[in-house]
């Protein structure tokens, strides 16, 4: 499976110590991994933050937003979002739509091919089919166009693309399913373990106990 670049724009947004606030919060575990949703924790208890600073705080902890990637973790993030009624969260789904994907033939059509989880770089499945260990594709049938998702609706209306992956809760009278929406919106949001940074401070930091 073909990766995606590590080019994000505007992830150097906020400067990030990965040791500042490690370690972080473990509300939960899945399969040796931590998470947490921002909700059940006093500090972000009522904090909604778009995409991209949500996603830092959970790089503050050594943790990037929730990747979605087997049913049973997909069942996981609903069953969090059914029992505290959460109208939505963030997850590290993206749209490669910025500088770096615009020749990328594999990528096309984007709202087809062109989706990725930021947290590994991990190309989805084509938003037209079942993902591989998934029995349903998890995207919504429906949204504000009352189309499949994603529908780029948002673009219709003032221009901007929604880029960014979220998981709603019934607002379209759809159940618990994803849907692409505007990076700016602020949501809740599920931080999940990042391999990545936690090699990383293990590699800067001896004799830290991860």
């Amino acid at each position: 499976m073909r990766t995606i670049s590590r080019g994000i724009p505007g992830l150097e947004k906020r400067t990030i110590n990965t040791a500042e606030k490690f370690p972080g919060p473990k509300e939960f575990n899945y399969r040796g991994r931590n998470y947490f949703f921002s909700g059940n924790l006093p500090q972000y208890r009522n904090a909604k933050l778009d995409w991209l600073d949500a996603r830092n705080v959970c790089r503050e902890y050594c943790m990037d937003l929730v990747t979605i990637e087997t049913q049973e973790e997909n069942n996981l993030v609903f069953t969090l979002i059914q029992k505290g009624d959460v109208p939505y969260i963030w997850t590290s789904g993206r749209l490669c739509d910025f500088k770096g994907c615009e020749n990328r033939r594999d990528l096309e059509p984007k709202n087809v091919f062109g989706w990725f989880w930021s947290a590994t770089r991990q190309k989805m499945a084509p938003t037209n089919q079942v993902p591989a260990s998934f029995n349903f594709n998890p995207w919504s049938q429906t949204g504000h166009k009352k189309v499949r998702q994603p529908d780029n609706a948002e673009f219709d209306i003032n221009g901007t693309n929604e880029s960014c992956l979220a998981v709603l809760n019934n607002v379209y009278s759809d159940g618990i399913s994803w849907h692409d929406v505007a990076c700016y919106h602020e949501k809740p949001f599920i931080c999940e373990d990042s391999d990545e940074l936690l090699n990383y401070v293990a590699a800067t930091n001896r004799g830290i106990r991860l």
